[in-house]
């Protein structure tokens, strides 16, 4: 019983981040499936965005989007 305690309290703990991830990586790849044009090659974005959890995301939206870049 106090492993099945363990993994709930596990489970509690990560399940907000999992969402955070899940959401952030979606919106990435949809924005970089509509954009025309963005820094550097889109498949390389696509791995970024999928391999590198959480911080792959973000770093999509801070470097690899272009300012003037209309979708």
């Amino acid at each position: 019983m106090d492993q099945m305690n363990e993994v709930m309290d596990i489970i509690r703990l990560f399940l907000p981040l999992i969402v955070v991830q899940l959401l952030l990586m979606s919106v990435a790849l949809f924005d970089l499936y509509r954009r025309v044009s963005v820094r550097g090659q889109k498949w390389v974005w696509v791995i970024i965005i999928i391999v590198i959890n959480l911080l792959g995301p973000i770093a999509y939206f801070i470097f690899g989007r272009e300012k003037s870049s209309e979708y």
